[in-house]
């Protein structure tokens, strides 16, 4: 009986142990706001797995830590090795930010990547990291696809369809008229800002200019930096081209260094 027990007590540590070891799911590290592989110093990025945190935890205050409910996420590239700052953590998801530092300025790298929860490490994964990697944040339309978070600077509603969401006044955007967006994956800026921080007071602009699309029309970028209350979320103010095409799914889309966001987020522009 002694023995059978012994056996049961290692069977069940060794189910815990296996329950409770990070696993990181094939192409399972994404841009947090477009979903693809496409990740750049400082953007916000997204771990998509199971058991990756033992808990449920968010980020109270900035700078964002670099633990977070008793998970690490570190990352080695070469003799560089720094812990991403996160915003969440769940089992089976975890929110950071690329470290700025992580590659060299304006080159591609593939950093290897692990998540620790409470001492158990993941297998390492390989992240590609470039210089850009452009992702507009977006909202899930009622009647399927993506809305992007663009609103209207002269009243600060939704660029979208009409009355498209319940408990909001939206309304499409007037060609001419100016845009508030917000992405992530843009690059570097000037001022440089610490790993998990925000700018606050201080004006940061993007070093490379994005090009925005609306239908595939280039639109006037007017303002391109980081936002002053979160971490690695950059905003964009945008004239609406005078020929952009109207309707209630016109393609917004953010170009930078050869790289394309999807044409699946989109805006409504009315006459």
């Amino acid at each position: 009986m002694r023995i059978f027990c012994f056996s049961l007590l290692v069977f069940a540590a060794a189910m815990a142990s296996a329950q409770t070891t990070p696993t990181i799911s094939p192409n399972g590290v994404v841009n947090a706001a477009s979903f693809q592989n496409t990740l750049a110093p400082g953007s916000l990025f997204t771990i998509v797995g199971s058991a990756l945190s033992s808990q449920t935890a968010s980020a109270s205050s900035v700078p964002f830590s670099r633990s977070l409910g008793g998970v690490t996420v570190h990352f080695t590239n070469g003799s560089n090795a720094v812990d991403a700052p996160m915003s969440y953590v769940a089992s089976g998801q975890i929110n950071a930010q690329i470290p700025w530092g992580l590659v060299t300025p304006g080159t591609s790298a593939t950093a290897q990547m692990v998540v620790s929860n409470n001492g158990v490490n993941s297998a390492s994964t390989a992240v590609t990291i470039s210089p850009f990697g452009p992702g507009i944040f977006g909202f899930n339309a009622p009647s399927g696809g993506i809305y992007a978070i663009a609103y209207t600077y002269q009243d600060s509603m939704f660029a979208w369809p009409a009355n498209s969401v319940a408990g909001l006044t939206t309304h499409p955007a007037v060609p001419g008229s100016l845009l508030i967006a917000y992405a992530t994956g843009l690059g570097a800026v000037t001022p440089t800002i610490a790993d998990g921080d925000v700018p606050g007071s201080v004006l940061t602009t993007a070093n490379t200019q994005p090009q925005v699309l609306i239908g595939g029309i280039s639109a006037q970028v007017a303002f391109a930096g980081l936002t002053p209350q979160y971490p690695g979320v950059y905003q964009l103010n945008i004239v609406v081209p005078t020929n952009a095409p109207t309707g209630s799914a016109v393609p917004f889309q953010i170009q930078v260094g050869g790289i394309t966001s999807p044409a699946s987020f989109t805006i409504a522009v009315g006459n």
